[in-house]
């Protein structure tokens, strides 16, 4: 009767068969494609133009196969992604294809916005050697100190297991939230400003120059 309960042990066994509970506990866990700003992130060498962005999406969603990204001109793949807020990121998951074309590597870079593949020559703050993972049962545990203060994160995908282009299925984020707070610049900004009455054309002559 309890014979499914000696394959939860193990990195290497099988986890395709989650418990309801389980299934629940990651979704809430893997939330954080919430506080993506998903208008802004880009994937550079997506075959089609963003298809990046939807491998972010909800963990029991991470094996809707339609939702994917395959990279064009060679096998990389560079993902920038932008949060809404500051993220504690701890851990990471990533589905790919069942062959030779599931990313072999990962590198992680944090807040270094608008990368390109002429940025990561530079040292990456963590990398990983990614095995098959076509369930999404593997998770990677970021360095919590490093990746403490993060809103901004680019991962890149150097690598393979051989096949001319990788294609990834799911990209999940686990980690903590807080929200960016940013009224104390506007109200800087608008104490700063010239008093009108105390500079009338002044203000005039230059909200005149910016029209024309």
């Amino acid at each position: 009767m309890s014979h499914n309960h000696s394959h939860d042990h193990g990195r290497g066994c099988s986890h395709e068969a989650l418990g309801i509970e389980d299934e629940l506990e990651m979704g809430i866990q893997y939330s954080l494609y919430e506080k993506i700003d998903l208008l802004n992130v880009e994937c550079l060498n997506e075959e089609t133009d963003g298809s990046g962005k939807t491998v972010f999406k909800p963990y029991d969603q991470r094996l809707d196969f339609d939702k994917h990204v395959t990279s064009d001109a060679d096998e990389e793949l560079l993902f920038n992604i932008p949060f809404t807020g500051n993220v504690k990121l701890k851990g990471i998951i990533i589905v790919g294809a069942n062959d030779d074309g599931h990313p072999k590597k990962m590198r992680l870079f944090k807040n270094r916005p608008k990368m390109t593949f002429d940025d990561v020559g530079a040292p990456a703050d963590q990398e990983f050697e990614l095995e098959r993972d076509p369930n999404g049962s593997i998770e990677y545990a970021t360095k919590v100190v490093t990746f403490s203060s993060v809103h901004h994160l680019s991962i890149h995908l150097p690598t393979n297991y051989g096949d001319s282009n990788t294609t990834v299925y799911y990209i999940g984020l686990k980690g903590e939230f807080t929200e960016a707070h940013y009224h104390g610049v506007t109200i800087c900004t608008y104490e700063s400003r010239p008093n009108v009455s105390d500079h009338k054309n002044d203000v005039f002559d230059s909200v005149n120059h910016q029209v024309q």
